[in-house]
């Protein structure tokens, strides 16, 4: 027997059910790609500490190697690639930077292939071992460093070069080359100590966004408008189609006390062949009204804070209940900036930081209030 509530009804315990499934859903994809993140910020936090490479790690490669140098990363299929133009590139930093997207293999504009070899990090400087010869660029000096985020290109200008250069990686490979090539540069300044101190940053920050464990639903909190196909929207769209219509029809007849009333109550003049004339209507004199629309919200569902998707002020401190009528993220409190809606369709409190829906899709658009 099915079950029910106090009511009778069995609708209820079945929204209750879609709810939870969809609610668990969500939070395994979101704590998924929470503890894939987790995974590798620790992994690089032991790599920092550990990474310090080797003299005999250098065995059998075609390289003089200093007393004090130590090879801490070879990448054995590395392209050397020139810059075309002079361009100014960022001075060096020990910024770890998080990869927002995958890499593709392609040249930036502006960028050739000059020579194909073998990369070479070491704690003195990275080394391209190319079929042409060999090109080195020294950390001490080093005045620029850019790495691109769209493609698996590192470039580099030196002191002693007018224009820059680089190397183009397997987009598998980039992640790591960088952050090792971040240690070996850190190391070459004696700030390795701040690159473990952003690791620490970073994971804490990262465990204070860990998704919560969704609410329960029950069936005493299901609407009469889940019944609807369509739920809240459509049951609006309803209400306002019965408010307009009956209006719009209303103003689309005669006016009884306009002249097309006196008009039927005088006799019609009979033509010859005995059918009388009706008279053709002028149009009615008197103002029309005009026909209200419905509520600007420019998609968003409805709610008594007048949030909507059209324009105006950034939503900062949303209302406790903004979750009963929007579909929010898992952890959605813990979000420190505005809001904003992803591109799944949820909505999340961390409009304006580089990470806002980054489980979701990405930002769609903000919510305005």
């Amino acid at each position: 027997m099915a079950r029910t509530d106090s009511t009778g009804s069995t609708w209820r315990y079945r929204w209750a059910r879609r709810q939870n499934e969809r609610r668990r859903r969500i939070f395994r994809s979101a704590e998924g790609e929470w503890r894939r993140r987790d995974d590798e910020l620790r992994r690089l936090r032991t790599l920092a500490e550990q990474c310090h490479g080797s003299a005999t790690a250098g065995n059998g490669l075609p390289l003089e190697l200093a007393a004090d140098e130590a090879v801490l990363r070879v990448v054995p299929a590395a392209q050397l690639v020139e810059v075309r133009h002079n361009a100014v590139l960022p001075a060096p930093d020990l910024t770890v930077a998080a990869q927002t997207g995958r890499l593709r293999q392609r040249l930036p504009e502006g960028v050739r292939v000059a020579d194909a070899g073998m990369a070479v990090i070491t704690s003195r400087r990275l080394v391209l071992l190319g079929g042409r010869g060999r090109r080195d660029w020294a950390y001490a000096r080093m005045t620029g460093l850019a790495h691109d985020p769209h493609a698996p290109v590192t470039l580099i200008q030196v002191l002693d070069r007018r224009r820059g250069s680089g190397v183009l990686l397997p987009p598998g490979a980039a992640a790591d080359f960088r952050f090792v090539l971040t240690l070996a540069f850190a190391d070459a300044i004696e700030h390795r100590a701040a690159v473990i101190a952003q690791l620490d940053e970073l994971i804490a920050e990262h465990a204070r966004l860990r998704p919560s464990r969704p609410g329960i639903a029950t069936p005493g909190q299901a609407r009469l408008s889940a019944l609807i196909p369509g739920g809240r929207r459509t049951a609006v769209v309803a209400a306002a189609l019965a408010v307009m219509v009956p209006v719009a029809l209303a103003n689309s007849g005669p006016d009884p006390a306009g002249p097309d009333t006196a008009v039927a109550a005088t006799p019609a003049p009979v033509a010859a062949t005995g059918v009388p004339k009706v008279p053709r209507a002028t149009g009615s004199s008197a103002p029309r009204r005009e026909v209200p629309t419905p509520e600007r919200r420019c998609g968003a569902p409805v709610n008594p804070m007048g949030y909507d998707f059209c324009g105006g002020e950034r939503v900062r401190e949303p209302a406790r209940d903004v979750c009963e009528h929007f579909d929010c993220v898992p952890g959605f409190w813990n979000g420190r900036g505005y809001l904003v809606q992803c591109k799944d369709g949820m909505v999340s409190l961390a409009g304006g930081s580089p990470r806002a829906c980054g489980t979701h899709g990405g930002v769609r658009r903000t919510v305005w209030g």
